[in-house]
């Protein structure tokens, strides 16, 4: 790589419908995926257009094809297509599904990839998902998708197991950079994007976790219990789009759902799913989510990953025991192969694979990057730099210097390269200026003294052979009390580090191991990192050390900070700040899959550095390089806010050029930043987050995000939708006015500043009086990007679908259109609506 990388970077319906059409031998027709034209593969092996019943060739695409492979295979071969199993020539993958030979039958490759396709080759690190939703632009989302479908087909992947379409319901979920938003129509909107762009790729897009899956907290023991009414209005939005948009897998949830463990729960899995919604897919479980054999094959589970536990021999011996029909089995089977059917899996000449494209990768890495930085606070026009404050800028924070690239877990992606911010500063800023930069915080400790420890011994970096061992003690002493942040970075076998007789880094398993405090979990060099604090008192201490070798060999070093090192950073940035015209400064947390955040404040003391910063310069600007919404106690001693989530490989580029004023930062809040870490919509409820006794209750019902911000009357720290921009903007002229069974709201949108730049114009509608539900104050009902020159204005068209408008009726299973009297308001966030007018919806057919 060219550059330090960062370390990764429902209604009940009869449910003996779907066995049915498995026992009668039928499946459903469905449109063959697109295809990029590549030509045709010189692929090896017999094809799978085995001869149909009436004697000629079965044609791809028709379920005489499927009949006459499924008549073919053995219950062996049967099973091992619903199950995964190791790859003998490995990429990296998530899965891998080892086909039928003999029958034309290709392996199946699976993937992770809501951000990038993660193998272990090099893949473009696209920023999270939640900064791509920050642009409100479906057809940059459409763009995204195609991006991972294509390095997708070109890593050697089959099916990706992206997106994901749960809703930030809460801001201490740790994998919410994964997701779009808390608001299920723009959620809705870009998951079908995303996963027609996949699939426009003949990639199989696999969307998750179905449903709901919102925390990393208790996942697979929580149960969920939310109704039918919640469900349908707020999670399950993202679900139906991706399936209206043609998905042709769904990744089930790993906890329970309503009393039933999601993989194994028919009312989702099967009657609201297939019967209701109608996908002819299949559904497989989240890695180690399959908790039965004949309880989830029968619910509707097709597939087990990561390997055979369940759907392995133990499917095999429930069909010989007759407690699972073969006909089950073969319903199973004929989704997995109807779905690589049409994506042209089965063909007798295959596609060739393309060519990976880094390049193409990257330019809408970038682009996505840059349009969705949202800039939250811009004072004393301390924004876009310009004149004097570009020429001499301090840059504070470790982060600076280590690009932050993606976040933990399934969203890892490791990209060809990615510039650290700091370089990128200091190329845009030109030769003339003067750049320096002060740590202000060590993220990866000082080597310890070499005279602190008797004996002495050399701990900052060590080298442990193959099958071979090493240890050491020795005893310091304090000459006062002082609080200590030990840690070991380390490679292969983790070394023991015992500190007078406890040991600090002890092996946890799953969320044990993850990161705390949203500090970086691996240094520059890619070794791990982990870290323990502890007050120590004056006097002597013992530490110890013992290392293994282990099978590969391994490496290793001890290094601290202290209350004395950690006052001389922030000192020495303090110096950088008031020697400077402007300051920057990035702040950081490190999120991911295995683990929910504590706080929402900063981890570490970022909290202090930035006080002490901008207290020195008050031209200071904040970079935050984080998953979700942050609680900002220092935000009024600063100039100016920018939020850049995990921007991806290109983020530094995207930041410089939001920074200078290159480009307008268009991008818009999809979540609302609390002011208190109390006032979320599940804030002081254990029972909404993070359960009580194993057991959840998503008591706010429709409520979520924004919309429970308005129903209790709390202000935010900033808005769903909010955003400032380098221009000034007018909204003016609303009309709104019946069109094809909705609303259609026009209105006028000026740029009345003196510069170039990007708005994105909401509208909202209030609550009916008619159905007698608990409605939103508000919700979303549309909006629109749009980008004007100084002085520009433009008519602007929002229509507003029956579906916005209607409320799920839990006593009726159907959408209840909300008729009468709706206010309708239009805005630049949901706080930022000035623009008012009232709008008849009138009483037409339910919308199913």
């Amino acid at each position: 790589m060219s550059e330090a990388v960062s370390r990764r970077s429902a209604l009940r319906l009869v449910a003996a419908l779907g066995a049915a059409l498995g026992a009668g031998g039928c499946t459903p027709a469905v449109p063959r995926a697109g295809h990029p034209q590549s030509g045709p593969s010189a692929a090896s092996g017999p094809s799978a257009a085995a001869a149909s019943p009436g004697g000629g060739p079965a044609q791809p695409g028709s379920a005489a094809r499927i009949d006459a492979l499924l008549d073919r295979l053995t219950l062996e071969e049967k099973t091992a297509l619903l199950h995964g199993s190791r790859d003998p020539a490995p990429l990296g993958q998530t899965g891998y599904l080892p086909g039928v030979p003999r029958l034309g039958i290709p392996p199946l490759r699976l993937a992770d990839g809501p951000a990038g396709v993660r193998v272990a080759r090099p893949a473009t690190a696209l920023p999270a998902p939640v900064m791509l939703a920050s642009a409100f632009d479906p057809a940059l989302a459409r763009e995204y998708g195609r991006t991972l479908g294509r390095e997708a087909r070109a890593l050697g992947q089959d099916v990706l197991l992206a997106p994901l379409a749960n809703l930030i319901r809460t801001p201490y979920a740790g994998r919410n950079f994964e997701a779009f938003s808390e608001d299920p129509l723009l959620t809705a909107d870009l998951v079908a994007e995303v996963v027609r762009g996949i699939q426009d790729e003949g990639v199989i897009a696999a969307v998750k976790h179905f449903a709901p899956g919102n925390q990393e907290r208790g996942r697979d023991t929580v149960d969920v219990i939310a109704g039918e009414r919640t469900l349908h209005e707020t999670e399950l939005r993202g679900f139906e789009a991706a399936v209206t948009a043609g998905a042709g897998a769904v990744m089930g949830a790993h906890h329970k759902v309503n009393g039933t463990h999601a993989c194994e729960n028919r009312p989702l899995l099967d009657e609201l799913l297939r019967v209701r919604w109608g996908f002819d897919g299949w559904v497989m479980s989240a890695p180690d989510a399959a908790r039965s054999t004949v309880a989830a094959i029968g619910a509707g589970l097709d597939m087990e990953l990561p390997g055979g536990t369940r759907f392995g021999s133990p499917l095999r011996e429930a069909v010989r025991a007759g407690t699972v029909p073969e006909d089950a089995v073969d319903l199973s089977v004929r989704r997995v192969l109807a779905t690589m059917d049409r994506f042209g899996l089965l063909d007798a000449e295959r596609r060739v694979r393309p060519a990976r494209d880094p390049g193409a990768g990257a330019r809408t890495a970038l682009r996505v990057a840059t349009a969705g930085a949202v800039l939250l606070r811009n004072e004393r026009a301390t924004l876009p730099l310009a004149g004097s404050a570009a020429r001499s800028i301090a840059v504070i924070g470790p982060t600076a210097q280590v690009p932050f690239v993606s976040g933990r877990g399934s969203a890892h992606v490791v990209p060809d390269r990615a510039a650290a911010p700091l370089t990128a500063i200091r190329r845009r800023a030109g030769n003339g200026a003067t750049v320096r930069h002060a740590l202000g915080e060590d993220l990866y400790g000082r080597p310890l003294p070499a005279d602190l420890l008797v004996p002495a011994a050399a701990l900052d970096d060590r080298t442990v052979p193959a099958g071979r061992t090493w240890s050491h003690a020795g005893e310091f002493t304090l000459a006062e009390d002082d609080e200590w942040t030990l840690l070991v970075h380390y490679r292969g076998k983790r070394p023991s580090v015992r500190l007078d007789g406890e040991e600090l880094f002890p092996e946890g398993q799953g969320a044990a191991e993850a990161p705390a405090a949203g500090l970086l979990d691996s240094a520059p060099d890619g070794l791990a990192v982990l870290r323990r604090t502890l007050a120590l008192e004056a006097g002597a201490h013992r530490l110890a050390v013992f290392a293994e070798g282990g099978v590969t060999g391994g490496r290793f070093r001890l290094r601290h900070t202290t209350g004395a090192t950690r006052a001389a950073d922030v000192a020495a940035a303090v110096r950088a700040a008031k020697a400077a015209r402007s300051v920057v400064l990035f702040a950081y947390e490190d999120a991911g899959e295995g683990g929910d955040r504590t706080s929402l404040g900063l981890p570490g003391g970022q909290a202090r550095l930035i006080e002490a910063v901008a207290g020195a310069n008050p031209r200071t600007v904040v970079v935050l390089n984080t998953p979700a919404g942050t609680t900002m106690p220092w935000i009024r001693r600063t100039g100016a806010v920018l939020q850049m989530y995990y921007p991806g490989q290109e983020g530094a580029a995207a930041t410089a050029a939001v920074l200078f004023g290159d480009t307008d930062p268009g991008g818009r809040l999809t979540q609302t930043f609390p002011a208190d870490e109390k006032q979320t919509p599940v804030g002081g409820d254990p029972l909404r987050y993070p359960g009580v006794g194993g057991r959840q209750v998503y008591s706010e019902g429709v409520h979520v995000g924004h919309r429970w911000y308005d129903a209790q009357r709390v202000e935010p720290l900033f808005a769903f939708g909010h955003g400032l921009s380098y221009t000034t903007w007018e909204y003016r002229d609303l009309v709104v006015r019946p069109e094809r069974g909705g609303l259609r709201a026009e209105f006028t949108v000026r740029n009345s500043g003196r510069r170039k730049g990007t708005d994105v114009a909401q509208v909202y509608v209030g609550p009916s009086a008619e159905p007698g539900f608990d409605q939103p104050v508000r919700a979303l009902a549309g909006y629109r990007r749009l980008t004007l020159a100084p002085g520009e204005a433009r008519r602007v068209t929002v229509d507003v679908d029956l579906r916005a408008l209607s409320s799920w009726d839990p006593e009726r299973h159907a959408w209840v259109p909300g008729t009468g009297r709706r206010e309708v308001f239009a805005g630049r966030s949901s706080r930022d609506l000035p623009l008012r007018a009232v709008a008849v919806v009138k009483a037409g057919a339910e919308n199913r």
